[in-house]
């Protein structure tokens, strides 16, 4: 009866539903990217991409999908939808065997295109092969951000631009640039994705980098001119949110990591990615460049902290001492060691060539999310709400910059006008003097929800 039922189904797509597809679909062939790529990118790549690939298969690029599983049937016969595992996968009874698991059925129409795809010769018609599904997807405008914030969003990113006078920072659909002397809003980027991660100016100021997303969905690195809030050029397009980017020392190349496990590398002039680093078994959480721009460091959800090769990407050495996620990753100023932090309270110090300990720095509370080194000293950002400034060589408290109410997820330094700003998960933006450790301002990063407001000068804590 499986089999009659089976045979059935076949027959009514491709008599009738297949039709239909080809009604709505016109003369011309069916495109893989604009309508199979969109389809298998929502409803497949979760259960078969490089976070789970079930059945040991998986289908985030048209070179993967077209490989076999662990069944070692045909992913995709061209010409042949019967003769298609991925076919048969979508119009299974069984819900067992059924693609996608645990979900509605694919709609019948979507299961037409398919077929009709297989059946003109399972054509590629985007530029890389290997190329991630939603970087083939053409792209869709991001929506404006709210005109007016009833709720101010965690502030997940922050960047001071390279003269100190103005400060990014990331928030819903948009990036905010406010002055940090006054807490005014000075203009808002739109045509940005969902949540901003991570910002970063490029030397000359030219060039504002964001790394964001969508959880799940898409994850993309773009560039703005900060001065117009035109958006320069998308770098790439990943299947989860892109978490961090840093540009590299001379400014020529951008590295990008984030919730797909992976690191890449692109030539900033060109938009082109160079390499692709697949090491960590988990989100990448931070990634920072050596100073001489001949490595990256890169810390991981799976508990570890790497260096790479930053021209061929070669894994240089790995630090497994953390004993939970590592969110945060820094460079020494002279590249020798390297401070990586996260769940488990400490500021971790590590040789940067053999990756054997060096140290460590205490007395958190909570988990630390940002690191920052300046010269001989370290800042870092903490769930525990408080900021820290620690001395690098003798590993000693400096002071404590009190004053959040929530945890602090991102954390600017700014040497030229001796400024710190912290952003918190309540919204809350404060900046700080370098100086003496106190509060200069703080403010709501969210347009029409409140003013800024001076902060009362109390000293940090010693």
């Amino acid at each position: 009866m499986k089999s009659k039922a089976r045979a059935l189904l076949l027959a009514f797509l491709f008599r009738s539903l297949f039709v239909f597809g080809q009604e709505s679909e016109g003369a011309g062939a069916v495109s893989f990217s604009k309508g199979i790529a969109p389809i298998l990118a929502k409803k497949c790549v979760a259960c078969h991409g490089p976070e789970k690939s079930k059945g040991h298969f998986r289908l985030d690029s048209f070179d993967l999908l077209m490989k076999a599983g662990e069944s070692k049937s045909a992913s995709v016969v061209p010409g042949q939808p019967d003769q298609s595992e991925l076919f048969h996968r979508i119009t299974a009874q069984d819900e067992d065997d059924r693609m996608p698991q645990k979900d509605d059925p694919l709609p019948a129409v979507q299961i037409a295109l398919i077929a009709r795809w297989i059946k003109e010769g399972a054509a590629f018609d985007g530029s890389d092969a290997k190329a991630p599904l939603v970087s083939l997807i053409p792209k869709a405008p991001h929506p404006d951000p709210p005109s007016v914030y009833h709720h101010p969003v965690p502030v997940t990113a922050l960047a001071f631009n390279p003269d100190g006078s103005e400060l990014a920072v990331g928030g819903y659909h948009e990036i905010t640039i406010w002055n940090p002397a006054e807490g005014k809003l000075l203009r808002r980027i739109k045509h940005v994705a969902q949540r901003t991660h991570s910002l970063d100016y490029s030397r000359d100021g030219a060039l504002l980098a964001a790394a964001g997303g969508s959880p799940g969905e898409l994850g993309e690195a773009a560039l703005f001119n900060p001065t117009n809030g035109s958006l320069v050029k998308v770098l790439g397009a990943t299947p989860d949110t892109a978490l961090t980017l840093s540009f590299s020392p001379d400014g020529s190349r951008l590295a990008v990591g984030g919730a797909d496990n992976s690191i890449r590398v692109y030539d900033v002039g060109t938009g082109k990615e160079q390499l692709v680093i697949q090491q960590h078994a988990d989100w990448v959480m931070s990634i920072a460049w050596s100073g001489d721009g001949t490595r990256l460091a890169s810390a991981s959800r799976d508990r570890t902290a790497r260096i790479y090769d930053a021209k061929t990407g070669d894994l240089e050495t790995s630090y497994t001492g953390h004993q939970g996620p590592v969110f945060a990753v820094a460079f020494s100023d002279d590249g020798k060691r390297v401070y990586s932090a996260g769940r488990d309270k400490k500021i971790h110090i590590w040789d940067a060539q053999d990756g054997k300990a060096a140290g460590d720095i205490g007395g958190f509370d909570e988990d630390i999310f940002r690191l920052v080194v300046l010269g001989k000293w370290i800042f870092s950002c903490s769930a525990d709400a408080k900021i820290r400034q620690h001395s690098a060589d003798k590993k000693e408290l400096l002071r404590t910059f009190s004053g959040h109410h929530d945890w602090v997820y991102s954390l600017a330094v700014d040497e030229k006008s001796k400024r710190l700003a912290s952003g918190g998960y309540d919204g809350e933006v404060r900046v700080w003097n370098l100086e003496d450790g106190q509060a200069l301002i703080a403010f709501v990063a969210a347009p029409g929800h409140r003013a800024a407001a001076p902060v009362q000068r109390t000293s940090a804590g010693e």
